[in-house]
């Protein structure tokens, strides 16, 4: 009998996988073993914790000081040795610097007022709830060495392994094997029907019969009366349809999402960080429109933050995808620093500037009225109501149609908000004796009429 090599392939194939597979988990063993014992080193030689420093760190000092950088004060990385060295001054120094630096320049402190003057005579702010044990972690962390490159980039190349790598076997791993599998059993169907095919036709069977001649589909399509006549009536209603709804979609942009010349996360800003739409959106309050904040607005945040260095957990599998990593938005800061004219390693403005050409995304047509103001201050309408959920969106888009039947609906259904708002007292009183409503809505105080939002 003659030899079936595609077994002798598949049995090496399989010992192969196996071998992959061993190998990867003993990797992924390996790793974590280094993982622990770098966890286990990461208390600092002199009793201060690195780690819980990071976060003390962030807390109390990010906002004027980096580690390798000067910002509104000084370069914090391995200070307490620069100090030592440079200045002869000792861990108890920097105790009373931290806690009340005020009292340090007043003393007459050679150092302290050295540095007050060095930077713009502006002491830095007390920080006396920091016990001794605190600034010994602060002094930790900045003696600590940076990360490795290398794994910051498998941590950010990994994305979601926490989640799909448990077993200790990657995603990859799994679906290569998979593929594998299912080729060898598709390469093993295809062998199997060949031998088939040869014996059936050794045994004189007939595989295929030829088909009888039938009329063409077209032609007996075309001979059936009823059929055409019922074709074309349901190809009229749909043209129509299909006619209606594009002559509907005129002028309607929903969805729109631009790009814009300088990349702005709602979903960090409002999202993440919690900043209210009305500090940047300020002029929706008093004024018809929203307004475009101007980058003196951005400045009163990013003139101490330069870089973006991410949340905690990480970025998400989304951002990966997008390219939205911590140098992508570091860069989109940079961009900002160039149209404002700001020079970072002076921490001054150099009245070079160059105007953002930002894309306008909601846009109402001119004959239609609309006043932020009325809506926001007087009827306390959330901007989520309209803007949809801005702070989950990575690119802001235009959430809602903004059509006049959408506005209608709004005016109709809406119960303006009585209850402390003297705007509409006497208007909720006289209806209430008219008519007998409690409930009050913009239609019934006019919100329907034409000359409302076209005049």
């Amino acid at each position: 009998m003659k030899k079936v090599l595609y077994r002798h392939l598949f049995s090496k194939v399989l010992g192969l996988t196996l071998l992959l597979f061993s190998t990867s988990f003993y990797a992924q063993e390996e790793t974590e073993a280094a993982a622990d014992v770098a966890t286990e080193e990461t208390t600092d030689a002199t009793g201060g914790d690195p780690v819980n420093g990071k976060q003390l760190f962030n807390q109390n000092c990010a906002a004027c000081h980096s580690l390798d950088r000067k910002m509104t004060g000084p370069a914090l990385a391995n200070v307490e040795t620069r100090l030592a060295e440079d200045e002869g001054l000792d861990k108890e120094w920097i105790y009373s610097w931290v806690k009340n630096s005020p009292a340090m320049i007043s003393s007459g402190d050679s150092y302290a007022n050295k540095i007050y003057a060095e930077y713009n005579q502006a002491a830095m702010t007390p920080f006396p709830t920091l016990s001794n044990e605190d600034i010994d972690d602060i002094l930790a962390y900045t003696a600590a060495p940076p990360p490795a490159p290398a794994a910051a980039a498998a941590t950010a190349a990994a994305g979601g392994e926490a989640t799909g790598a448990s077993s200790g076997i990657s995603n990859e791993m799994i679906l290569g094997a998979l593929a594998l599998v299912f080729g060898l059993l598709v390469i093993m169907l295809i062998l199997v029907n060949k031998t088939l095919r040869r014996i059936a036709e050794a045994n004189g069977v007939v595989l295929e019969q030829e088909k009888e001649k039938r009329l063409p589909i077209w032609k007996a399509f075309v001979q059936n009366q009823f059929l055409v006549l019922v074709t074309v009536i349901f190809l009229l209603l749909g043209s129509a349809y299909f006619a209606y709804g594009y002559l509907m979609q005129v002028g309607v942009d929903q969805g729109y999402a631009p790009v814009q010349p300088i990349h702005f996360s709602h979903k960090i800003h409002a999202g993440d960080n919690n900043v209210d739409c009305k500090y940047c959106h300020s002029s929706a309050r008093v004024s018809k429109t929203s307004g475009i904040p101007s980058l003196n607005v951005c400045m009163n945040c990013h003139k101490s933050i330069y870089e973006y260095t991410g949340n905690p957990e990480g970025p998400s599998a989304e951002d990966l995808a997008a390219g939205h990593t911590n140098e992508f938005y570091t860069g989109e800061i940079k961009k900002l620093y160039k149209a404002v004219g700001w020079d970072e390693e002076n921490q001054s403005y150099t009245g070079e500037t160059q105007p953002v050409e930002w894309v306008r995304i909601h846009n109402l047509p001119d004959f239609a009225y609309f006043n932020h103001s009325q809506h926001v201050s007087v009827a306390g309408v959330e901007c989520q109501t309209c803007h949809g959920p801005v702070e989950e969106m990575e690119i802001v888009e235009q959430y809602s149609p903004l059509t006049m039947g959408w506005c209608i609906n709004c005016h109709r259904e809406t119960n303006v908000k009585v209850e402390g708002n003297e705007y509409y007292t006497a208007i909720h009183e006289e209806l209430s004796k008219k008519y007998g409503v409690e409930k009050l809505t913009a239609a019934m105080m006019g919100g329907l009429e034409c000359g409302k939002c076209h005049y």
